[in-house]
């Protein structure tokens, strides 16, 4: 998060945020979605000792003030103010902060320090006739029905016939006072410029995902004892719709689907990536391109643009939204490759490069060149993702952005926020820090992040850190696993390091996600040291037995159930900002808390990171992050099973991996 240095006015005003970009310009709008707690801060102070107060100004897409928020002061000693707004639709909004003398505040310390050391009538002269005039200019800011109270308080400041205790008792009524601060007296007001924001729906920042290919759901031996080589019949849409009930039981929001689009055959890619690939091999997703259409088709194994729709139209019904991969790259049989050679880099022997990432090749994908024709490729991505924004599609998880010219994806997003600003992007790309949050800053809706290479309590404490102070532009997609990533604490730890993996991604993350296998314990890698699945479903269809699975005890879907269910009925746990982390005494537990500021809905996770053994330690609490007294005593309840217990600032824990690796409390109500 940024802030602007300083703005240069009467009063002091500076490190105002958020502000996304240098330190003296808001080069991107700070984010949120609609509903969202958006913290506000500004360093406020002036000259002497007379009181200084600020608001912020939040104004809406047409410019009109929207709310005004007194700000509230932070920590003594730091001239910190802080203070709360949130947007009620989506578009471009905007904040700035009013930095402002406060009289009436000046007035009120001056007069009962001064009455207090026992000065009178005579004394205070000038003070009581200041206050007067303060409560005269007060009445003409109050709605009418209060004007009179103000009246009467500057009245009596001026009646020499009461002692000085009943003149001023008036201008220090609570009541009146109150009124006082929602509508102050302000003088030498020093304004910010206005700084930009942008909203989206909420989706934007919570919702759990599930991914699955299309081509492996219904696949099912095709019953030709004559044909080992082939035994697996290709999935449809068809297939996909049925399925979408099982993943709707588990409580998802979005369906995310690899490519869907005609696989090329030129340099198909076999079973783990082999070079030379068998006539019945399926090829990878991304290898997009053939003779049956590119980026705007459909395989036609899968079915039919009419069948597409329908299972967008079946995941709608059931509450989720269809997210679909957008990969910018081609098969060299791409129809693209052809109409558009400017499109790729030719090598100085005339061919086309294809893709590396040494010492990978992949001999199957022509990368894009966006330099030789930027208007027409442009043109064409914008087209795409139109066309499928018409078939339904809410959601694009973008492949590889980070090897694309970031201003490309600036444009891109921009121009489909202007026609489609329900849109969201999710960008998959696992990559320098740098990039990453670029990528963020120019628009993408959310982020990837490297989550499933952090495993221990201190890598997660400080990479959660990470995330929430970058929360003003950044939003984290915590996936346990992906088809390209099989991270070394599954391949080891058993069916415990997979439900360790996903209550912290559920519960860490306002939105995570799971690849489809997960639940069944996947965990076979391609070899020692290698994040590839054996028999990676990136190349080969991959059938699987969910209901048998889940029958025989086998799965863990009731968990992921579970997990989803709490996340929906608790605001705390939809929400970036406002998280805490707790003291534990073991290297191998973490606990922290999130608080959801509108509601007071409050969540602590106690998680072990240790899947082979148990582990027990004391959590301490910070008990004022919580909304609690330090001397509190309370309840919480366990949401994963139902257990309550009495807690307080110190309390032991013990968890067993394999039968509670973790605890997801909820603060019961006082």
């Amino acid at each position: 998060m940024g802030t602007v240095t300083s703005v240069v006015g009467r009063l002091g005003l500076t490190d105002i945020g958020p502000v996304v970009g240098s330190t003296t310009l808001a080069e991107f709008p700070a984010r949120a979605v609609v509903g969202e707690y958006i913290p506000i801060s500004a360093v406020v102070f002036r000259e002497g000792h007379d009181a200084v107060a600020a608001s912020v100004v939040l104004r809406d897409p047409t410019g009109r003030k929207a709310q005004t928020v007194r700000m509230t002061p932070g920590a003594p000693g730091t001239d910190r103010w802080h203070a709360a707004v949130s947007a009620d639709r989506q578009g471009a909004w905007s904040f700035s902060v009013e930095a402002w003398s406060d009289p009436l505040s000046t007035w009120e310390h001056a007069v009962t320090t001064k009455i207090a050391a026992g000065q009178g009538a005579d004394d205070l002269a000038n003070d009581l006739e200041d206050g007067a005039r303060l409560f005269d200019s007060l009445a003409k800011l109050l709605p009418k029905t209060e004007r009179p109270r103000a009246s009467a308080a500057a009245k009596a400041l001026r009646d020499t016939t009461l002692d000085v205790e009943h003149r001023v008792a008036g201008a220090l009524d609570p009541f009146l006072q109150s009124l006082a601060h929602e509508h102050p007296v302000r003088e030498l007001v020093t304004a910010s410029p206005r700084y930009p924001l942008w909203i989206d729906r909420p989706r934007a920042l919570y919702g759990s995902w599930y991914e699955f290919f299309p081509r492996s759901i219904g696949a099912q031996l095709a019953g030709d004892p004559a044909a080992p080589a082939r035994p697996l019949r290709h999935g449809t849409f068809k297939d996909a719709t049925e399925h979408l009930d099982y993943v709707a039981k588990m409580g998802f929001d979005v369906v995310y689907l690899p490519p869907i689009h005609p696989i090329g055959e030129v340099n198909r890619k076999g079973p783990n990536n082999t070079l030379v690939a068998q006539s019945w091999d399926v090829g990878s997703p991304w290898a997009i391109g053939s003779r049956d259409g590119g980026h705007d088709a459909i395989h036609p194994e899968l079915g039919t643009m009419k069948e597409f729709q329908a299972f967008v139209k079946r995941a709608n019904k059931l509450g989720m939204e269809v997210a679909l991969d957008f990969a910018l790259q081609a098969a060299p049989d791409h129809p693209w490759v052809e109409a558009h050679p400017e499109w790729f880099t030719t090598k100085p022997d005339g061919t086309i490069a294809y893709a590396e990432n040494p010492p990978k090749k992949y001999q199957d994908i022509y990368p894009i060149n966006f330099d030789n024709d930027p208007t027409g490729l442009y043109a064409e991505c914008l087209r795409v993702i139109r066309h499928w924004i018409a078939a339904g599609v809410t959601i694009f998880r973008v492949d590889n952005p980070h090897t694309k010219p970031i201003n490309f994806w600036q444009w891109l997003i921009g121009e489909v926020r202007k026609s489609d600003p329900d849109v969201l992007f999710l960008a998959e790309a696992f990559t320098r820090p740098a990039m990453m949050h670029e990528l963020a800053k120019v628009g993408f809706h959310q982020s990837y992040t490297y989550f499933t290479w952090r495993t221990s309590k201190d890598e997660l404490a400080e990479y959660a850190t990470e995330l929430v102070e970058s929360a003003p532009y950044m939003r984290p997609n915590f996936f346990v696993n992906t088809p390209d990533i099989l991270h070394s604490y599954l391949v080891h730890g058993g069916p415990a390091a997979f439900a360790i993996r996903a209550v912290l991604a559920a519960t860490l993350s306002p939105t995570w996600g799971v690849y489809s296998g997960f639940e069944l314990y996947e965990h076979q890698n391609l070899r020692e040291g290698s994040e590839e699945y054996l028999d990676s479903e990136k190349y080969q269809l991959r059938p699987r037995d969910f209901a048998g699975a889940e029958a025989d005890g086998r799965s863990l879907a009731p968990l992921l159930t579970r997990l989803n269910e709490i996340r929906r009925a608790h605001p705390a746990l939809q929400q970036l900002r406002d998280f805490t982390l707790h003291t534990v005494d073991s290297p191998e537990i973490l606990a922290f808390s999130k608080r959801d500021p509108a509601t007071g809905d409050t969540i602590i996770v106690v998680c072990t990171v240790n899947p082979a053994e148990w582990r027990e330690a004391t959590i301490f609490l910070d008990l004022p992050a919580l909304g609690l007294p330090l001397d509190s005593s309370f309840v919480v309840r366990d949401l994963l099973d139902g257990s309550e217990f009495h807690w307080s600032q110190a309390n032991y824990v013990r968890l067993d991996p394999a039968i509670r690796p973790a605890h997801v409390l909820h603060v019961q109500a006082m």
